[in-house]
């Protein structure tokens, strides 16, 4: 980066990497009686509303999904992804340091502090996390900051209907595969949580999902919590995928906190591009064949996958308008609709 930039900028590449090297270091260890800190913490909300301002305008819907990741058994990254297709946009994050014992309650409570405020009035945020995450508190903290909770249960969990005292194991409610639920009911006999339990199990599937939502049941579908699996291909990106971040030599987590707002803005940049290109794709006309094609009985779904991420797609994009020297930009984000 310092040598690139020192070849357009026509400075010394020694000034510049010592300046990058200052934007990530805390202030004790920078050189210079002025130099400033800086909390990254401070940038998750205006990430989150630029994101928002790059959103549809005919649109006000909102995923977020929660996760974490490891890297090389120095750090792990407790990270609030938007979703969007197919891939995530990093929004908030916390670098902690691998094999720190502890909860994780303390860094996730202060993300979400840092996010509150930051959707407007009108939206409608779903905020979706594994079963390994799942919390009282967890679904507490989204209801506080107005969204709505779409959290994974364990099967060994159970379940309460309203009116009855007796606590039954959830894993009763699906017989087998190819079969749905939705209820409003009491989860877990010890600190429970009322809400909504849906309840499906696909049928190339081996295993139901068992959700908690505070929506109400007819306002709800199981459906959503497939766009959850797109946080993981956000964490490709960010490493192998993409920008190679499993290569870094850093161990200090605060420096490693820094160095991913480069990563989360870099992201957000490919990803508009990306997208963008992706919405204007020619349109599936799989509705329109006749019933006998070949097509129906050989394609499963009606949406045909989509061959190249938008990460992709919008890296490809830039680099080729940089050779081709053609003016480059930002895009705009246009969501897919809930499945």
């Amino acid at each position: 980066m310092a040598a690139v930039l020192a070849d357009q900028l026509e400075g010394s590449e020694s000034n510049l990497r010592q300046r990058l090297r200052e934007w990530y270091r805390d202030r004790v260890d920078k050189r210079g009686a002025k130099r400033l800190e800086w909390s990254v913490r401070s940038c998750f909300a205006p990430l989150l509303q630029w994101v928002l301002r790059l959103w549809d305008p005919a649109d006000r819907h909102l995923v977020l999904a929660l996760d974490a990741t490891s890297l090389k058994q120095v750090f792990v990254v407790l990270s609030i992804s938007v979703l969007y297709r197919g891939c995530a946009l990093p929004v908030a994050w916390a670098v902690l340091p691998e094999g720190r014992a502890g909860s994780w309650r303390g860094p996730w409570l202060e993300l979400f502090a840092a996010l509150h405020h930051a959707v407007p009035a009108g939206w409608e945020v779903l905020v979706l996390a594994d079963r390994g995450l799942y919390a009282r508190w967890l679904f507490e903290v989204i209801r506080v900051c107005g969204w709505h909770p779409l959290l994974r249960l364990n099967q060994r969990g159970s379940y309460c209907l309203p009116g009855q005292a007796r606590f039954q194991p959830i894993r009763q409610l699906l017989p087998g595969p190819g079969r749905v639920w939705a209820g409003r009911v009491t989860c877990f006999a010890h600190n429970g949580v009322a809400g909504t339990l849906l309840a499906s199990w696909g049928v190339a599937y081996p295993a139901p999902w068992f959700l908690l939502t505070d929506l109400a049941p007819q306002e709800a579908h199981a459906a959503w919590y497939g766009l959850r699996g797109w946080i993981e291909a956000g964490f490709k990106d960010l490493k192998r995928d993409g920008w190679d971040w499993h290569k870094t030599r850093m161990t200090d987590p605060r420096r490693a906190a820094r160095l991913w707002l480069v990563l989360a803005v870099a992201t957000l940049w490919v990803v508009s591009v990306g997208g963008q290109a992706d919405a204007r794709l020619p349109a599936s006309r799989w509705a329109e064949l006749p019933p006998t094609h070949i097509a129906r009985r050989t394609q499963r779904r009606t949406r045909p996958p989509r061959l190249l991420s938008c990460f992709s797609r919008g890296l490809l994009r830039i680099l080729t308008d940089l050779i081709a020297h053609q003016p480059i930009a930002l895009g705009v984000l246009l969501p897919e609709p809930w499945p």
